[in-house]
């Protein structure tokens, strides 16, 4: 597959407009957290709460110059809620950002793969032996969660991870902030009855959209993720989706499990974070 920038816009901004949505909600819901989005340059910048992983800029600079008037206005909003900003930048941008950036201040943070699968009208939903998947309801939304969580507090040490160091309150808050926003399907992996993997899937247009992937580490290796990512690209396939794209940290074995699948390395984004 050729990845050029505007499959780079495509995905990216499709990302954007997801953590916008959660800022949107949380808007709504508990104002105090003083959530925004702002437009640059093609992209947006989301600002979600305090520390959150959804606070990022990303999309910019793919079709249209970087606007410096509208970077200060964020680089102003970001510093008054004493916060640096965090510009998720792809390899299709103008090259010309990143001196500018540079120049600004601003540091390489980490990177992160952006890989894709193209959708045929019937997707693989081939069982894997001892696990069954199932959509969260109301009544299994927080095994999902809790689940999920502890996967993330407990990461496989594989591939370059940048050095984010997230509390367990701030990642439960950041999955209960996506419960509201439209477009999502979550997903329970169990073995024996047990359930011991979660995920999630969100389509924007006929993209699918695949994260919160994880495992609980006791129940490793007996193929959780494997099952869960056919039965999400199953139910892409069947809503019409003609692209699945993950992103994941370089040389993880979650990269790993998605490119044994058939997915491709698109592109990778250059994490930049400005002056405190």
């Amino acid at each position: 597959m050729f990845a050029d920038a505007a499959l780079a816009a495509r995905i990216d901004r499709a990302e954007g407009r997801m953590c916008a949505q959660v800022a949107e909600s949380i808007l709504a819901s508990r104002p105090a957290s003083a959530p925004f989005v702002l437009p640059i340059s093609g992209g947006e910048a989301i600002y979600v709460g305090p520390s959150s992983p959804l606070n990022k800029v990303i999309g910019l600079c793919l079709d249209r110059d970087l606007d410096i008037g509208a970077l200060e206005r964020i680089e102003r909003e970001w510093s008054a809620r004493g916060e640096p900003v965090r510009i998720e930048l792809s390899v299709l941008a103008d090259p010309s950002v990143g001196a500018v950036l540079t120049d600004r201040g601003y540091r390489l943070h980490g990177f992160e793969n952006v890989l894709g699968l193209r959708l045929g009208p019937e997707g693989e939903g081939l069982e894997i032996g001892g696990v069954t998947v199932e959509t969260v309801t109301d009544a299994t939304l927080h095994v999902w969660i809790d689940i999920v969580v502890e996967a993330f507090m407990n990461l496989d040490g594989t591939g370059s991870v940048p050095p984010d160091a997230f509390q367990r309150e701030q990642l439960t808050e950041v999955f209960e902030e996506t419960i509201g926003v439209p477009g999502f399907t979550r997903y329970v992996a169990r073995v024996e009855g047990e359930p011991v993997g979660g995920a999630a899937m969100r389509i924007d247009g006929d993209l699918a959209q695949l994260a919160g992937a994880g495992t609980l580490p006791r129940a490793r290796g007996r193929g959780v993720q494997k099952a869960l990512l056919q039965r999400r690209l199953a139910d892409a396939a069947a809503a019409g989706c003609t692209l699945a794209v993950v992103t994941t940290a370089p040389g993880t074995r979650s990269q790993d499990n998605a490119m044994r699948h058939g997915f491709e390395l698109l592109y990778a984004r250059a994490i930049l974070v400005g002056p405190s």
